[in-house]
């Protein structure tokens, strides 16, 4: 059997005092009031500026019945295109690297390894876009297999900031508009972030192969380079105050 005691209201205040003094905080102190007059809104600022930078994939691949034999011939290669490449290298203009370098089993439709394949990869980039795809042609031993244009880092950085003020600007009118609309005097700004990049465009391989399979030999690889979107977009949240 229940048994339901009432306590006297006095006593039930007397009880929260003595648990606020020992450090105990009330249920409804620790709620915070929810947000009042307060818009989410963002702004964006873009620009189109020329692509400076390029970067050419090239790839050798090689088969046969034995890993070390498959590795080794991918390594002459790989070797002879560099000393060649590393002639024309240029800080900044045209830098040179390799890229993946893998040899993997080929199974046989019966079961088993049937044989070997591998790749090998050299990579080539730079702002000097003639001497990058003047380059890539001469490299006859090896097949273009990607390639990529964007922005190099002093040409993104030469026009960020002028597009990240433009956007900021942009996102004070909006918040100055938006309070006015809703009938409040102004605004201050609750949270803000901005943000944004430039990604490197990538041509289609199938593209690419063809387009590589129609230059004559030691002609430039033949690259259109076209314009690249900087945009800034900045984001947040305003607290409209009162007149």
């Amino acid at each position: 059997m229940h048994r339901f005691v009432t306590v006297p209201a006095a006593a039930a205040q007397a009880a929260v005092l003595a648990g606020a003094a020992l450090g105990v905080p009330a249920v409804a102190q620790s709620v915070p009031p929810p947000p009042q007059n307060v818009v989410t809104l963002s702004a964006q600022a873009s620009v189109e500026v020329p692509r400076d930078w390029l970067s050419i994939t090239l790839a050798a691949s090689r088969d046969g019945s034995d890993a070390a034999q498959v590795q080794s011939q991918l390594r002459q290669v790989l070797d002879a295109a560099l000393a060649d490449a590393r002639k024309a290298a240029k800080p900044g203009a045209v830098e040179v690297r390799t890229g993946q370098f893998s040899v993997y089993p080929r199974y046989a439709p019966k079961g088993g390894i049937g044989g070997w394949q591998g790749t090998a990869e050299l990579l080539i980039e730079g702002k000097d876009i003639a001497a990058i795809s003047t380059l890539a042609g001469r490299l006859q031993a090896l097949a273009v297999t990607r390639i990529a244009q964007g922005l190099s880092r002093e040409a993104r950085e030469q026009v960020e900031g002028d597009v990240a003020a433009q956007a900021i600007a942009r996102f004070r009118a909006r918040a100055e508009a938006y309070a006015k609309q809703f009938g409040f005097g102004g605004y201050t700004i609750r949270e803000v972030s901005v943000g944004g990049d430039a990604p490197p465009m990538p041509v289609p391989i199938a593209r690419m192969n063809a387009m590589a399979a129609a230059a004559p030999a030691d002609m430039a690889q033949p690259v259109e380079t076209g314009k690249a979107t900087v945009a800034i977009t900045v984001s947040g949240s305003i607290q409209m105050t009162p007149r």
